[in-house]
This record gives structure tokens, C-alpha cells and sequence, in this order.
């Protein structure tokens, strides 16, 4: 669709249709006429040599329809007698019917159906018989024939040689009508230089004739041409060889037969072949640009109005129809033009013109709908895009076109354009064809396109206007002045405009404000853009803003009122630019400019941070309550500032400094490691060498112990991973978490007191630091458990792995555990915070009965137990978790029932017999595998999830049970080694 509105109307190169159809005595009148719309015809025909072949067709047509030459009064006869002359004498034997007098046009049917009315100069006008000369301006023609002929500016000699003509033709081809003649073959035949008063004359009509020839025949022929064609190649020659040789006309020599020959068989051929007219004059575009020369003798030359005999001058103009190939729907599009093109030259004032182009239009459109034929399609096209690209040119930018003193012919001007599109898009787009099925109004659509053209056109004027107006004298801000003019532009626009165009688009004031709404939106946003803090200037601008935007938006919600969707779709259109929102923006940018500090200055302390315990009583980092007093200070400062919405921008700045806290916390936790990072590898499965004592022995140590104890041994003060400095990170998240309670307090006291706060104003208010929260809770847990471990596993590593039932159960017990976790829990105790301090404890016992299990099941080929090493081994288990009842001051019993429920249900194992564990692991095996047998079992996978219920810990008590059942079941079932 788009791409019929932006086809480009076709620029002619020659005369014949670079001028139009203006007759040049319009000139004095009229505006430039519109460039053609049909297509050149290829041949130097200019405007005056068309009009006088289509007048030669027109008397021709006249004379045959009526039997009679059409004849006329000559205004130099004014009333005498003229001379005798053949014109004269064929005159005064013409019918009535041809040489009807002309009369008044009050009554005329064609003037009445395009709504026009009778012209001033109609009235008065003296019958063809009066006598004597009329006083006051130049009489009018008496009869049709005598108003054609002025008309089309035929002079009375050129007249009478062409009735001339016609009369010899007539007197040789007695009965042969016009549409069986090549008129300028037949008239080439007739005269010869004699007959013209100078040989320039005769020159020029010569070439005319032969051009014409040329145009019909060769060029534009109604059957198109055999590139073989002999007649066609022999008149191109005769036509080539006149200008070298002028032919000799008037006489039947060769070179006339030769070109009557030719002429005649080109002219012979019609479409089905059973033609006996001749075809010259009929082909596309010759005959468009023909008859448009009779249709411009419609319009007075003198006044370009509809002359009032347009009646009898439409009668005339059909005759000529046979000839031409001219039809109803032809005639309706090439007369449509001619109101329009005229409407134009008068300078687009006279009203009457255009509405009869437009109810002429109407006829045109459904003509459109009949036919698909090519040419018409073609030249349907080309004549309705020039029409809308003429309209569209002024209405895309009709404030400039229009105004109080001529906005009634804005009316006309939106319909005629509106109605060609539609025809251009509904009846010759394809693309519209293809989607008839959605919904497209094509009014409505070009209406408001011309809307918003024609408004950012005009806003854009308004802006460089406002721009002039800033001076010195003025220190108002253009954004200001603007505001006030567009403000002034919208009312203009719903009283001027509005009404004209709600005719095709019933939310015409809407479009208009939503538009003016956007453009002024567009420069608002690249002002505050540049703005870095709130100055008068800048507070001006937004008051300003805020008033335009509220009278936009009651223009287009009463616009809407009776809309289908009560102007939703338009309010969409106009999202806020309200005063708020933009001071809304600046505050954001502050806060943003605030937080990103915020988290610059938390990068740089907590690269300095020790997390040495001694740094202040609490044994928290001083990081913490630096960063806490800067985000006080930050509050107080968003509380100071002079702005009446602080509830509504309350959120971005908490979010934000609930980010930077996250970021504290993480960063507090982060490099301590996890729980998984102090978990040992499981060494290798192996069997029990019965019947040796398995002593420790220095060089059957793994070598990674030694470097165990070493690192263990490097400990101080100063290691930030330190029990010391790990309970201090603790400590810390738990004063953040603290903290957060008492800001939340101080915002909501803050919120009260503000100038625009409201008596709830914190009913119903959640002011939560979620984010630094859920930090806090998840990096205590990991604290905790990363301490716990940590202890458990690399600094008690040494009491753990190279000691606890080493060489001989009995001798390597429990005690000196319990002995190196004393210290432990006495700096945990006294550094941690009562509220984390069971947590840490907690996390720590947890990690000694993974410990103790650990010990038990993947200690290695230097443990070894018997049954009856069991009642140690529980002896001792229940002396590590009396270690954290301690006699009820230590940790709620339950705890530690559930803590160290997976060791009791594993110490049952440790009592079996071999063979009793031997057949439960069989089948247990065989159920969790359906490949296995008793006689082939698969290594079952380590999960670390111990139980009596799972193969792989069941498989471990065996590895380490000091007996020949169990060490003969893994030799033969896995061939398990006794060392590494």
C-alpha cells in the first residue's frame, strides 16, 4: 500500500505533455498547471498541434454523425452577410440539429449533477439572430460549432480549410465515414503549399500530419506491431525520408500512393480482424492525449469555469468516441482531471471546480471496480497518484497551506485525495488484494497521517521560534516559551482543523495532541538528559511541561470520550512526561551517583580489612561501622532534598544500598573457603592383615600428613583464615544483620517528618533490606560451617588422622581429641555473639562426629578393629558428645541427638560378626543391583551418606575388620590389597 503513496508521478520531456492541458490564455488567470499524468508519447507533438487534430476529429465526427459538415457563425459576421465562400455555403446548408443556437445554461443537467452553478457572463446573452453590435465585452459564439471552434482556438481560416478538406474527401468517398478515414493521411492528400498563406504554415502542418502518423500507427497503435512487419518498416522510411525530402502533398504521386499504402494496411488492422474502420487515433496514450484537448474546451478560456453549453459540448465530445477508442470509463477519468487540473490553475480557489472533480471522482471509483483492462489500470494509476501526490503535498503540512481565510477548501482538498487513495489501494494495489481479509481503512489512515505530518511540521516551526525568542530581555527557557505555543497550537488545531477532519478520522484532535504530545516529549527527555541538578531554569521547564501535558490530555480524553475504547489506545500513546517523573530522573541519577560510591568505598576498605579481634571490644570489623554510618549519612542527605515525592523514590535508593550491603557481606565471606574445601580425600579400600599388629610407624605415614602438621604449625595471629579472625567475619555479619533493624527504624522516622508525608504514610510501608538479609543468614551458615571444618580437619588434623586408633584402638583413644577441642571451644565461647554462638558450636560438633565417622570408615590400612574394639569406640563417641552437653551447660541435648544420629546407626555394624555383614552386603547388592549375583558383586560407589542401609558402608566396616572371614570375602570378591 505504502508504495502507491510514494510512486512518483511521471514528468513528460515534451510539450505535448510537460504543459499540460492548460490553454496558454489561462494564463492570465490561473496557477501552473499539473504536469500530465499520461504517458509521453515519444514524438515532438506540442499542445497546439494535438488540439488542432483533435478539432479536425471533432468536425470530421460532427459532420458524419449529422450527415452535414458542422458548421458555424463567424463573429465577424456579426449579424452582415459574410462573403461566399464553401465554408459559407456548406454553412447555410447544415441541418438545424448541428448549428443549434446557444442559449442560456440555467437548466443544465451535466452543470446541475457536478454541483455547479450557471456563470454570471451565461445571463444576457443576445439569440444568433440579433442584429448590431452588443454593448459592454465581445459577444459570445452563437452556436456549438462557433464555441468549439473559439474553444480550442482554431483560427476561422484554419477552420475553413479543414470543412475544406473534409468536403473534397466527402465529394471523392461518397458514404465513407470518419472512423473509416486516416484523417491526416486523407488531408496530406487534399492540400499542398499553395493552400496555406506561407510555407512556414504548410511546413509545420505537414510534419504535424506525418507525426501524427507516426504516434497512431507506428508508435502507439491499437494492435501492437510485428517487429517483421513490411508496412510498418516502409512507413518508418517514407516517414524518415520527408524530413530529408519533403513530400509532395496534394496530388496522387507516388510517394502519396506509397504512403497511403502503407498507411492504409497499418490502419486496416483491428483485433479480431474483421474491422472495416481505420485505427489511428485510437491507440494508447494518442488518445487520451487527443480527447483531453476536446474535454479542455469544457472550460473557458477566458475564465477556466465549466462553460455553461457543457451539455451540448458533451454531445459533440461522445461523437468523437468511435474514433478515438474513447469509452465511458476514459471519458469519466480524463474529464475528472481536467475539473481538478483546473481547480489547481485557478489558483485553488474556486471551490465549485473541485467538488465537481470530486463528485466526478466518485464516478471514476466505481468504474474501477468493473475492469481490469491494463491501460485504463495504468493510466487509472498515474492520474489518481498525481491528484494525491498534488493533495498530499499541501495537506501533509496544512498549517502552512491553510488558514481562516481559505480552510474552506480544505474540505474538498482532504476529500479528493482521500478518495483517490482509496481507489489506488483498494481497486489497484495487489498487496491489498492479497490482504482484503484484515480490516483497512484507507481514510482514515492518510487522514492521520496527514495528522502527524503536518503537527511535527509545525512543531518544528513553533521550536525555532521559541529559540528566537530567548534573549536577554526574555531569560524564559525555550522549553518554557515552547510549551505555552504548542499549548496554543493544540487549540488552533481542535477549533480550525479538527472539525474538518473528524469527517474521516472521529479521533482527529486526539492524533493531533498525541503527536504535539511525542515532539514535545522527544525535547523534554534531551533536556533533562543534560541536566545534572535541579535549577530554577530547570524547574520552570518542568512546571511548564506539566501544564502542556495536562491540557494535551484533556483535549484527547474529551476526544475520546465516545471512542470504542474511550481513548485508551491514545492515552497509551502519551506516556507521562509529568513534572515528577523528570525531577523523579534527577533524584535517580543522585542516588545512583550515591550508591556507586558506596560500593567504590566498600571494594576499597574490605581490601584493607585485617579481621583482627582486638580492633574494638565487640570483636567485629571497623569496615562494617564505617559503612553503616556513610549509608546514615546518605538517608539524611535523600531527606534533605526539595523534593515532594521521597515515598515514591524511597525504593530506588534502599534497593540500592541494599545491593551495597549484599556486596559487604559477600565480599566479608568470600576467600574463606566451604565446608567441601577441608573434607579429605578418602584414601584407596583395602584389607586387614590378620595375625600382625599394625604399629605406626614413621615411614608408612602418608607424606600429605607431614605437610598437614606443617601448615597447622605456621598458625597465628595474623592468618585471616585464623579461628580468631573467622569468629570476627562471623561477628560482623551478625552486627549487619543487627544494624538493618535500627535503619529501617530511622527511615520510617525520617519518612514522617518529611513536608509531603502524610499521616500513614508508613502504614502499609515494607522497608526491607531482603537482599543484605539473605546474605547475612546464608554467609553466617557458611562461616560457621567453614570454621567448623577447618578446625575439625586441617588444624586438628594431626589429633584426627595420625592418632585417634592408630596401631592399637585401645591405645590411641578419644582423650586427646576432646583435649585439643577445649581451646576451641573456649575462644569460640568468648569471641563469637550470643546470638551465632550455638550456631558456631553447632556446626562445630557436627564436623567432629563427621570427623569420628570418617576415622571409622575411610581411616586408611593403619586402623584395624575387632569387635571387641566396639564398646572403645562408643565409649569414646559418647565422650565427644558429652564434650558439648557439658553437664548441661553446653548445647540442648535434642541437638545433639540429632547430630549425632547417623554415628549410632552406623556403631551397630562394628558389633556383627563378618559373616553376618558379609551376607547383609550380598544382599543389598543384589537388590540395588539387578546384574549382580552373590558369586559377582560390583564395587558399590562411595556416596559419603553413611548407613547400615547402604552396601558401600557396610563394605568399609569389613575393609577395616581385623579378621580372616572378612579380609579372605574382599580378597576373593575384589581382590582388595592390605597396604596402599
Amino acid at each position: 500500500m505504502a508504495r502507491l503513496f510514494r510512486e512518483s508521478r511521471r514528468d513528460s520531456s515534451h510539450s505535448s505533455s510537460s504543459n499540460g492541458f492548460l490553454p496558454p490564455a489561462a494564463a492570465a488567470f490561473s496557477s501552473s498547471a499539473l504536469p500530465s499524468p499520461f504517458p509521453d508519447l515519444g514524438v515532438p507533438l506540442t499542445a497546439a498541434d494535438l488540439r488542432e487534430a483533435a478539432y479536425e476529429v471533432l468536425v470530421a465526427a460532427s459532420r458524419t454523425t449529422g450527415g452535414k459538415p458542422l458548421t458555424y457563425i463567424p463573429q465577424s459576421a456579426s449579424g452582415a452577410a459574410a462573403p461566399a465562400s464553401p465554408a459559407s455555403s456548406a454553412s447555410s446548408a447544415s441541418s438545424a440539429s448541428l448549428q443549434r443556437s446557444l442559449t442560456s445554461a440555467a437548466a443544465s443537467k451535466m452543470k446541475k449533477a457536478l454541483g455547479l452553478r450557471s456563470s454570471a457572463s451565461s445571463k444576457g446573452v443576445g439569440s444568433p439572430g440579433s442584429g448590431g453590435k452588443a454593448a459592454g465585452p465581445p459577444r459570445r459564439p452563437a452556436t456549438v460549432g462557433e464555441l468549439m471552434r473559439v474553444q480550442m482556438r482554431v483560427s476561422e481560416p484554419a477552420d475553413a480549410r479543414i470543412r475544406r478538406g473534409l468536403l473534397r474527401i466527402a465529394a471523392s468517398q461518397l458514404g465513407r465515414r470518419a472512423e473509416s478515414m486516416v484523417l491526416p493521411l486523407e488531408f496530406l492528400q487534399q492540400f499542398k503549399a499553395s493552400d496555406f498563406p506561407d510555407p512556414q504554415e504548410y511546413e509545420a502542418w505537414r510534419s504535424r500530419n506525418l507525426k501524427l502518423l507516426e504516434a497512431g500507427l507506428l508508435l502507439h497503435p491499437l494492435v501492437p506491431l510485428n517487429k517483421s512487419d513490411s508496412s510498418a518498416q516502409r512507413l518508418r522510411q517514407i516517414i524518415r525520408g520527408a524530413y530529408d525530402m519533403p513530400l509532395e502533398t496534394g496530388k496522387n504521386s507516388e510517394s502519396m500512393q506509397s504512403l497511403r499504402t502503407s498507411v492504409m494496411s497499418l490502419a486496416g488492422r483491428s483485433h479480431d480482424g474483421t474491422s472495416d474502420g481505420c485505427h489511428w487515433a485510437d491507440g494508447f496514450p494518442l488518445n487520451l492525449h487527443l480527447y483531453q484537448m476536446l474535454v479542455e474546451a469544457c472550460f473557458d478560456n477566458d475564465e477556466g469555469t465549466v462553460v455553461d453549453e457543457i451539455d451540448e459540448v458533451m454531445e459533440l465530445l461522445k461523437k468523437t468516441w468511435v474514433i478515438l477508442g474513447i469509452n465511458e470509463m476514459l471519458h469519466n477519468l480524463c474529464f475528472t482531471w481536467a475539473l481538478f487540473n483546473h481547480f489547481v490553475m485557478s489558483g485553488q480557489v474556486d471551490i465549485e471546480l473541485l467538488s465537481a472533480a470530486e463528485n466526478q471522482l466518485a464516478e471514476v471509483a466505481k468504474d474501477a471496480k468493473t475492469t481490469k483492462d491494463p491501460n485504463y489500470c495504468k493510466v487509472l494509476s498515474s492520474t489518481l497518484s498525481s491528484i494525491m501526490g498534488w493533495t498530499e503535498k499541501r495537506l501533509l503540512a496544512y498549517h502552512e497551506t491553510f488558514n481562516a481565510s481559505n480552510i474552506e477548501s480544505m474540505q474538498g482538498i482532504v476529500s479528493i485525495g482521500v478518495s483517490a487513495a482509496r481507489v489506488l489501494v483498494e481497486d489497484i494495489s495487489h498487496e491489498y488484494r492479497r490482504r482484503r481479509k484484515e480490516e483497512t481503512d484507507v481514510a482514515r489512515s492518510r487522514v492521520e497521517t496527514y495528522i502527524r505530518s503536518s503537527l511535527r511540521t509545525a512543531f518544528a516551526q513553533r521550536m525555532e521560534e521559541a529559540d528566537s525568542k530567548r534573549s536577554s530581555r526574555n531569560p524564559t527557557p525555550v522549553l518554557s516559551i515552547l510549551a505555552k505555543d504548542i499549548g496554543d497550537l493544540a487549540i488552533k488545531e481542535k477549533k480550525l482543523y479538527s472539525p474538518i477532519l473528524k469527517t474521516w478520522h472521529p479521533l482527529a484532535s486526539g492524533v493531533a495532541v498525541a503527536t504535539l504530545h511525542s515532539c514535545y516529549r522527544n525535547e523534554l527527555k534531551q533536556f533533562v538528559a543534560g541536566v545534572t541538578e535541579l535549577t530554577p531554569d530547570t524547574v520552570q521547564v518542568l512546571k511548564s511541561a506539566d501544564k502542556l501535558e495536562k491540557d494535551l490530555v484533556n483535549i484527547a480524553v474529551e476526544d475520546s470520550v465516545d471512542s470504542d475504547d474511550g481513548g485508551k489506545s491514545l492515552i497509551r500513546e502519551m506516556p507521562p512526561y509529568e513534572a515528577e517523573n523528570a525531577i523523579a530522573n534527577l533524584v535517580k541519577v543522585w542516588t545512583k551517583e550515591r550508591v556507586d560510591r558506596l560500593k567504590g568505598w566498600v571494594d576499597r576498605n574490605l581490601k584493607q580489612e585485617t579481621w583482627n579481634p582486638g580492633a574494638n571490644r565487640e570483636n567485629f570489623a571497623p569496615s562494617s561501622v564505617e559503612m553503616l554510618r556513610v549509608i546514615g549519612e546518605t538517608l539524611d542527605a535523600f531527606f534533605d532534598l526539595p523534593i515532594p515525592m521521597h515515598p515514591a523514590l524511597l525504593p530506588d535508593l534502599t534497593t540500592g544500598l541494599d545491593r551495597s550491603l549484599q556486596i559487604y557481606v559477600s565480599k566479608a565471606k568470600s576467600g574463606c573457603g566451604t565446608r567441601n574445601s577441608f573434607m579429605p580425600q578418602l584414601p584407596p579400600l583395602t584389607r586387614c592383615e590378620v595375625g600382625s599388629k599394625l604399629l605406626f610407624k614413621k615411614k608408612e605415614k602418608p607424606q600429605n600428613l607431614q605437610v598437614r602438621v606443617s601448615q597447622n604449625g605456621t598458625t597465628n595471629g595474623n592468618d585471616p583464615l585464623g579461628l580468631p579472625q573467622l569468629c570476627v567475619r562471623l561477628n560482623t555479619l551478625q552486627y549487619v544483620r543487627g544494624e538493618l533493624e535500627n535503619l529501617e527504624k530511622k527511615i520510617k522516622t525520617c519518612l514522617r517528618n518529611v513536608e509531603s508525608a502524610q499521616a500513614d504514610i508508613t502504614d502499609g510501608l515494607d522497608i526491607k533490606f531482603e537482599l543484605c538479609q539473605a546474605a547475612c543468614q546464608e554467609g553466617i551458615q557458611q562461616i560457621c560451617e567453614t570454621t567448623a571444618y577447618k578446625v575439625t580437619f586441617y588444624d586438628l588434623g594431626h589429633v584426627l588422622w595420625d592418632t585417634l586408633y592408630v596401631g592399637d584402638t585401645a591405645t590411641n583413644r578419644v582423650e586427646v581429641l576432646l583435649r585439643e577441642l577445649d581451646p576451641v571451644l573456649e575462644t569460640i565461647s568468648g569471641m563469637v555473639h550470643n546470638k551465632v554462638r550455638n550456631r558456631a558450636i553447632t556446626a562445630l560438633m557436627k564436623a567432629t562426629f563427621d570427623g569420628f565417622l570418617l576415622v571409622l570408615l575411610a581411616g586408611g590400612p593403619l586402623r584395624a578393629f575387632t569387635r571387641q574394639d566396639t564398646q572403645i569406640i562408643e565409649d569414646d563417641f559418647r565422650a565427644l558428645r558429652d564434650l558439648y552437653l557439658a553437664d548441661g551447660d553446653g548445647l540442648p541435648e535434642e541437638l545433639v541427638d540429632k547430630a549425632s544420629s547417623q554415628v549410632k546407626n552406623v556403631l551397630p555394624l562394628f558389633r556383627a560378626d563378618s559373616e553376618s555383614l558379609i551376607e547383609r552386603f550380598k544382599r543389598m547388592m543384589v537388590e540395588s543391583n539387578r546384574s549382580a549375583s552373590k558369586n559377582r558383586l560390583p564395587l558399590p560407589p562411595t556416596t559419603g551418606h553413611w548407613s547400615p542401609n547402604e552396601p558401600n558402608t557396610v563394605l568399609r566396616v569389613l575393609c577395616y575388620r581385623s579378621d580372616e572371614t572378612a579380609t579372605k570375602f574382599l580378597k576373593k570378591t575384589y581382590n582388595l590389597p592390605k597396604k596402599i
